[in-house]
Parts: C-alpha cells; structure tokens; sequence
C-alpha cells in the first residue's frame, strides 16, 4: 500500500466523487475530451516514450497516450475510477497501461523513468503542488517533459454563464475574491502556475490559453441533472435548495440545446514546461 497525504481529495475521490466520476465516465469523456487532441500535441509522445499521466482517473488520456508510446502510466487517488480505467483498458484492447493507485506528491516513482508526464484536468487538486510537481519533476528523465490542460476562470464563457445561473442559490459558494488554492480553480491564475513549476524544478514553460466544446447531456433536462451531481455543484446543495437549483440549470441550459445534445464553450490554460 502506499502513502497517502492528500487525505481529503483521497476521501472525496473515494467516496462519492470517485464513484460518481466511475459510473458516468463517459459523460465527464464527452465534457473533457474536447481538451485532448491540445494536450496529446503539446505532449509530443513518441512510440519510445514512457508516459506518466497524473491523476489519470477513468483512463482516457492514459489509453490515448498509450497508442502512440511504448507504455504509459495513470496514477489515481481513486480506486473506483481505477477499477473503471482498467475495464476500459481491457475492453477497448490497449496492452501497454498500467494504471497504480497512489497519491502524486509522494508516489514512489523510479528516478527517472518517465520521458513526458501529461495531466488533463486534474493537477489542480494536488494538496502541495510544488512538492508534487517536484516528485514528478524527480521522476522524468533529465529533459523530459510536462504537458497539462488545468481549469481557467469560467467567466464570459457558456459554462460561466451556466454557473452564473446558478450562484444566487448557493449559499456555500466562495466568494469571487478568495483565492482558492485547493479545488477546480487552484491554477487559474498563470502566474501562479509559473510560481508552482518554477518552485519544482521546471523551466521553459508557456501558458496559453486554449477554449473547446463540452457536451453536458442530450437535453436541457439532462444536462442540468448531470450538472447537479457533480462534486463541487452537489457540495454547495447541502446548504440550498435542490429543486430551484436543478430548475435554474435546466433553463440555463436550454440556450445551449443543439440538436441532439447540449454544447457549452468551455476554456482552459495548455501548460508545457520541461527540465
């Protein structure tokens, strides 16, 4: 077994965010998978590179890396979206992942095992993330690489309109103006992004930001009662009232009704850095 000291994202990846993640992991594909053709490219994987991808969750970075590399690596605190990468793994027949649980700022990686490390969505919850960047940094060959999609402010986006919709109703929002360096918005700001990879031990980094489309469900309907579940949206409910909330989403989303599928505009920071 290894260590863990991320305890509380542990304890949520666990619980119920992991299993919700697990069970509808082709849901949250359809929501992010807009982000991978920019992340793979900015990776420049090569059939002998051994990849590492960081936080993996349900695999679908992992399993894409792993087509164009010798072998890659997803690391997860979650044991329910590991269990799922690995079923995944078998069923879509991709040989060459491995997927082991454990937490990345302490992780026992091999010295310089790694050639590229790639993350999607995922490094924002490290709980010390110079330390972790820095084991990562430890566990790349002298001149590899990082390349990692991370969170950007929703603001004057479809999705931050979407939210906006909803934010009178949350009683246990954060405020605008806190700074949040544990949740989705930890690595919003670039330049805290340059602290935390300069702190670790990389350079040559570039921030730049990159937008696609994310399909939150088939209708309005359901796209508001997947919306609903999602971790962050599901803790502020606990102090609010579930059924004005899912109606505001519903309605908010109704302005993104494309066809046969409900289409935001989403956005994110593209981070490479290299040693």
């Amino acid at each position: 077994m290894g260590t863990i000291v991320n305890a509380e994202q542990a304890q949520a990846w666990n619980g119920y965010e992991g299993r919700h993640w697990a069970d509808n992991h082709d849901r949250y594909d359809a929501t992010n998978s807009g982000f991978n053709e920019a992340l793979l490219e900015a990776a420049r994987i090569g059939e002998h590179d051994r990849v590492l991808d960081l936080g993996c969750g349900n695999g679908q970075i992992t399993r894409l890396a792993a087509r164009g590399a010798q072998h890659a690596v997803g690391v997860d605190l979650s044991k329910p979206m590991l269990e799922r990468a690995r079923t995944v793994a078998t069923a879509e027949g991709v040989p060459n992942v491995t997927f082991e649980w454990g937490d990345v700022q302490v992780h026992p990686f091999e010295p310089g095992s790694f050639d590229v490390a790639v993350s999607r969505f995922a490094v924002m919850f490290f709980g010390d993330p110079v330390a972790a960047f820095g084991n990562v940094a430890r566990a790349l060959r002298p001149g590899g690489r990082l390349a990692f999609v991370t969170l950007k402010d929703p603001g004057g986006t479809d999705l931050g309109a979407v939210l906006a919709a909803i934010g009178g109703l949350l009683p246990g929002r954060r405020p605008a103006s806190t700074p949040d360096r544990s949740g989705p918005l930890s690595l919003a700001d670039p330049d805290r992004i340059r602290e935390v990879l300069t702190g670790a031990g990389f350079g040559d980094i570039t921030v730049t930001p990159v937008e696609a489309m994310a399909e939150m469900g088939r209708n309005a309907s359901d796209a508001a009662e997947f919306l609903s579940g999602w971790g962050p949206v599901r803790h502020h409910l606990a102090g609010a009232g579930p059924a004005p909330v899912r109606a505001a989403l519903e309605a908010a989303f109704r302005d993104f009704e494309d066809g046969d599928a409900v289409r935001v505009r989403t956005t994110a920071w593209l981070v490479r850095a290299g040693l």
